[in-house]
């Protein structure tokens, strides 16, 4: 199996798969809201997930908040009381990025996909310092299939079997926005992100904390007139941090209910499947999505 990836636009993050044994497949860990500075976050459950990753020959794709970096100059819920005894020496920011780079670049040579979240914006806004950029700086030279994405964009995974282009998978992906959401989980959303993103197989968000797999159903029509069906699969994943559970806090004095953890593990794939008046049928590319627990 080979791997290469690329950027075509600024939005658009292209991993090119060439799929040629029989079985071949590909693993993809799709992750958001590690929060990893923050004392909420699961860290052992994160780098369990990211160990995980390793024995599956994983790809890593992350759109946003992996850092929760709220404890700078100009952040109001900033609290030097729940701040990591890693961060409490030397320029705030820059230890954020040192202790970044220290914990993934174990895994810099699988990671696909770095984008930043509302955290990382925020950041950026108010101390015209950009996380992202800088821990992707860090992890390039090691990391040669990295693509630095924005806010909202696509995913494009390419795949082609015997020097044959096999089809793709478009995921649409967007940090998130609006509130946590206790009762819609964010579902409600995913009626206006199908009509804005027509194009994508998958659909996927963060920012919300909250976990959910919803598939839309779609009729279609093709070039040669024939009507057919498919699913648009709406994913949402939960990231690693949990701030309700001592009982006292910002997000206990809210009123935020304890909140789903995890991330999804993404299976690509092809198959051979019979097709009307073709004799030896063709590949189609496949794909399952299971949440990573």
């Amino acid at each position: 199996m080979d791997v290469r990836a690329g950027k075509h636009s600024p939005q658009v993050t292209v991993c090119h798969l060439a799929l040629d044994k029989a079985d071949a497949h590909q693993w993809f860990l799709l992750r958001s809201d590690a929060h990893h500075d923050s004392t909420a976050c699961d860290q052992d459950f994160e780098m369990r997930h990211l160990l995980e990753a390793e024995r599956r020959d994983a790809l890593i794709c992350d759109v946003g908040d992996l850092f929760d970096c709220m404890n700078g100059r100009y952040d109001k819920r900033a609290d030097r009381e729940h701040l990591r005894p890693e961060y409490q020496h030397g320029p705030y920011m820059n230890r954020l990025v040192d202790v970044a780079e220290a914990r993934y670049s174990r895994f810099a040579n699988r990671w696909l996909h770095m984008s930043p979240g509302n955290h990382e914006t925020a950041v950026a806004k108010h101390n015209d310092f950009d996380l992202t950029q800088q821990l992707y700086a860090r992890l390039k030279p090691n990391a040669p299939l990295l693509n630095l994405g924005r806010y909202a964009g696509y995913i494009r995974v390419q795949i082609t079997k015997s020097d044959r282009r096999v089809g793709s998978i478009v995921i649409a992906y967007h940090h998130g926005f609006g509130g946590s959401a206790p009762v819609t989980r964010g579902v409600i959303q995913t009626n206006r992100m199908a009509i804005a993103y027509p194009d994508a197989d998958i659909v996927w968000a963060g920012h919300t904390h909250t976990e959910y797999y919803l598939s839309i159903a779609r009729q279609r029509i093709d070039n040669w007139n024939n009507v057919t069906r498919d699913e648009q699969l709406h994913i949402r994943s939960p990231g690693y941090k949990e701030d309700t559970g001592g009982g006292s806090g910002w997000a206990v004095e809210k009123g935020f209910m304890p909140q789903s953890m995890g991330a999804w593990w993404l299976k690509v794939g092809v198959e051979h499947r019979a097709v009307p008046g073709k004799r030896n049928g063709n590949y189609f590319p496949t794909y399952t999505l299971e949440a990573a627990k």
